[in-house]
């Protein structure tokens, strides 16, 4: 990978809809080699998709919630293959920091939100619940979450 590749990245990071002539010109190449770059980019698994970014709160979605859970070792699979099943929740990981698992919820108020995280409080294995209401984003955005992964 070069820097005319990281140039790429950033434009589409930037804007998945970039049009490659504009990259091109950037770039000072063809719209071939864009295409070329672009689908090695893709097959290497560096570029994994494309999606929109939305509003949640345009959406319905009032109460957001980034909520570490942590869990007994013997049920992490467990629990990580039932809260994927969950429409509520937007991105989810297994970690190494303070919690084993963290979650991304989106929720249409705080009363729903706060049955979402009973709900996960009664999972098998489940010790603690601890969200941590999102007042505002500062920088990036969470509206990109639910990608699916390859």
């Amino acid at each position: 990978m070069d820097e005319a590749d990281r140039k790429i990245i950033d434009m589409l990071m930037k804007d998945g809809r970039v049009k490659y002539s504009k990259i091109a010109r950037e770039l000072g190449i063809s719209d071939v080699a864009v295409i070329k770059r672009i689908r090695k980019l893709e097959s290497n698994g560096i570029l994994r998709g494309y999606v929109a970014v939305v509003d949640p709160q345009k959406l319905g979605y009032k109460a957001l919630s980034l909520t570490g859970v942590d869990v007994e070792p013997d049920y992490l699979f467990q629990l990580v293959e039932e809260l994927k099943k969950k429409e509520y929740v937007r991105y989810l990981a297994i970690t190494s920091g303070d919690h084993c698992v963290m979650t991304l919820i989106w929720a249409r108020d705080g009363e729903e939100l706060r049955r979402i995280h009973d709900e996960i409080t009664k999972m098998p294995g489940v010790k603690r619940v601890c969200p941590a209401i999102i007042l505002e984003e500062v920088k990036g955005t969470l509206a990109v979450a639910n990608v699916p992964q390859k």
